[in-house]
């Protein structure tokens, strides 16, 4: 069930999550929403608004240098008639809740496989790697006060369709609850919110991004 009045709280919570995760700047407020220091080539900069509200249209028109991302808990079609043409908005994100256990039946991994955690900021990786070292999926568990952020979920194209992804998502989730903290949250892309579903996630409310592209 899609949110429509989003708190700010939760915004606040899963930013510095993905701020921790990627050990930048932790997120400071500016005027209704919340501002990182990114410091990436392409992504100086993010602001996050758990709405469209004045003060993201206005920061939208002082903007003119590419590479500074808005984004908002709103779809599409809400912001393209109040911000100006030069921004260019992404490929649709969702941010999607799990306020329950995941629908996962216990599931394990393959012999082929082998595991390697790391830990630091808060956050939880664990990786799944092949017998010989080379990368198979990857994942992040950012704990933050109540909150469960995962981040970051990747498998490699010659690894997928083998159960990586749920085995992850069920390793995962097995340090969070087990570090007291039992709601999960997530930003999926159009694909990966598919397989979230599938495990028992929903759409809190749609995640929109905009950027002004670099003109070569």
């Amino acid at each position: 069930m899609i949110q429509r009045n989003i708190p700010f709280s939760i915004v606040e919570k899963w930013l510095t999550a993905w701020s921790l995760s990627r050990k930048l700047p932790l997120p400071s407020k500016y005027k209704s929403g919340l501002m990182v220091e990114v410091g990436y080539e392409n992504q100086k900069r993010r602001y996050v608004f758990t709405a469209l509200h004045e003060d993201l249209v206005e920061l939208s028109q002082s903007i003119t240098q590419p590479g500074i991302f808005l984004k908002v808990c709103s779809s599409p079609d809400e912001i393209k008639n109040k911000i100006a043409e030069k921004w260019i908005i992404q490929p649709q994100g969702y941010m999607m809740s799990c306020f329950h256990p995941m629908n996962i039946l216990n599931c394990t991994l393959n012999d082929e496989y082998k595991l390697e955690f790391e830990h630091y900021n808060s956050t939880y990786v664990i990786r799944i790697v092949t017998k010989n070292g080379a990368l198979a999926s990857i994942g992040r568990v950012v704990l933050v006060d109540d909150l469960a952020v995962y981040d970051r979920i990747l498998t490699e194209e010659n690894h997928k369709r083998k159960g990586l992804a749920t085995f992850l998502m069920q390793e995962l989730e097995k340090i969070a609850v087990a570090n007291g903290v039992y709601n999960n949250f997530l930003v999926a892309t159009e694909q990966g919110k598919l397989f979230y579903e599938s495990i028992g996630w929903e759409i809190y409310c749609l995640y929109t991004s905009l950027v002004i592209p670099n003109v070569d």
